[in-house]
């Protein structure tokens, strides 16, 4: 059977998938088993709910918190609030364990539910997976005074907003944004935090209780948010995702500033501060490598690891790093955050326009992106794909045509029967025919 938890917790169509009796058993599970592993230090354990405006989310909600109170847990519902703003209160109060109910960039229909340790961070995979063996099992139930209780969590709002601000080193006053906010759980923290920080924020996505969250807005679609920046005249349009997790940003004409190069923005501030350890800014296999190349000019290394925020994290805390994330905008700022959060990221970008006196696209000219071309090939064997002596030969040749001057990404998909093709040249039309020449090989040796 496929693991029930993804890459980014569990994650289904809400009320087919993701039911309030999975919700309750999840977090039955969870408390089971961070008990039995110590986490709770033999005290009553307390946990912090969150969720993002999405309709499902006060079902799912509710079922969260009443699972965990049955288990013995006392339980502070935060209410709508991002995920990084629930990574945080779980840091700073010292709460034994965080639950945000979100399906992130996901359309309304859909919703999940993702844990954090003690500390704001993300459960590992075997504590994922321990909790989903247990579900449906039989359980001692508490009774009486030994049940959890569930009240609201006054102040989240702002004591989330004041940690945001509380992280930048000077004033954003004479900056113009416009904040994208996916209809999401950014439509009130994202203006406040701005707000605060001294810039003049005009709003749009912020219509979170109608239930549209990510619909035609936010960071998967840029072209509202283009079309206001140009509209106000502003320096710089920052998008969030629905759960506030990433940030994508436009410059003052509408062009597009990706995750890539906010995390070059970043890394190069972090350096001249003497604050990037070890020279080091972490990315996923899918990064550009025009930022590679970007870097490499500054002194800074890329470590790599796979697709997913989590991984980032992990291989951040293992070197000890300052700073990494995905192309898509999740960036994780250490000395700040235990997770990719979409409005830090979007203050200290301001922060480097305002400390520099340079425009957004300024400094986003630090990288210059590579074309790159991306094919899926469905219905192959994607196992074999990564095995198959023709297919591995014929990235091989390509690899060795490109050079240094681009690079070839064979990925079998996570979910589907599918291999992604991605070619990064110094041409589109090199990058397209490339990419269409390898698809054929992997359709052809491995094709279903």
């Amino acid at each position: 059977m496929a693991r029930l938890f993804g890459t980014d917790g569990v994650r289904g169509r809400a009320n087919v998938d993701i039911t309030a009796e999975l919700a309750v058993e999840l977090s039955v599970g969870a408390a089971h088993v961070l008990g039995t592993l110590g986490a709770f230090g033999g005290t009553r354990p307390r946990a912090i709910v969150a969720r993002d405006p999405r309709p499902s989310g006060d079902f799912l909600s509710a079922a969260v918190c009443a699972g965990l109170a049955a288990a013995g847990v006392d339980v502070l519902d935060a209410e709508v609030l991002p995920t990084p703003g629930l990574a945080y209160l779980v840091q700073s109060t010292g709460a034994d364990l965080g639950v945000m109910i979100s399906a992130s960039h996901n359309p309304a229909p859909d919703n999940g539910i993702k844990f954090f340790a003690r500390g704001g961070v993300k459960l590992p995979d075997e504590v994922e997976d321990a909790i989903e063996a247990r579900l449906g099992e039989e359980w001692d139930r508490p009774q009486g005074t030994e049940v959890g209780s569930i009240s609201r969590y006054e102040g989240a709002v702002e004591a989330y907003v004041e940690h945001l601000v509380s992280t930048l080193d000077r004033s954003l006053e004479g900056l113009t944004v416009v904040a994208d906010c996916a209809n999401g759980a950014a439509s009130v923290t994202g203006p406040l935090a701005l707000r605060a920080a001294g810039a003049t924020v005009h709003v749009i996505g912020d219509r979170s209780d109608d239930g549209l969250i990510n619909d035609g807005v936010g960071s998967t679609h840029l072209e509202p948010l283009q079309a206001a920046v140009r509209e106000y005249g502003a320096d710089i349009g920052v998008a969030f995702d629905g759960d506030a997790d990433r940030c994508l940003a436009v410059d003052a004409d509408g062009a597009v500033i990706d995750g890539d190069q906010i995390m070059g923005i970043l890394a190069l501030d972090l350096k001249e501060r003497g604050k990037l350890h070890d020279s080091t800014l972490v990315v996923t296999v899918m990064s550009n490598l025009g930022l590679k190349l970007a870097m490499r000019k500054h002194g800074i290394i890329l470590g790599q690891t796979g697709v997913g925020d989590r991984y980032v994290l992990e291989e951040m805390n293992l070197g000890g790093f300052s700073i990494g994330g995905e192309q898509s905008g999740h960036v994780i700022i250490a000395e700040h955050a235990t997770t990719g959060d979409g409005e830090l990221t979007a203050l200290h970008l301001l922060q480097r326009m305002a400390e520099t006196g340079r425009t957004s696209r300024e400094l986003a000219d630090v990288m210059t992106r590579l074309p790159q071309a991306l094919l899926n090939v469905k219905n192959v064997d994607k196992a074999r794909a990564t095995i198959d002596r023709g297919v591995l030969d014929a990235v091989a040749a390509a690899e060795t045509e490109l050079g240094e001057t681009g690079r070839v990404l064979l990925r079998p998909s996570g979910t589907e029967p599918v291999v992604r093709v991605m070619v990064e040249a110094p041409s589109d039309e090199v990058a397209t025919e490339m990419a269409e020449r390898l698809a054929t090989i992997v359709r052809d040796r491995v094709g279903l």
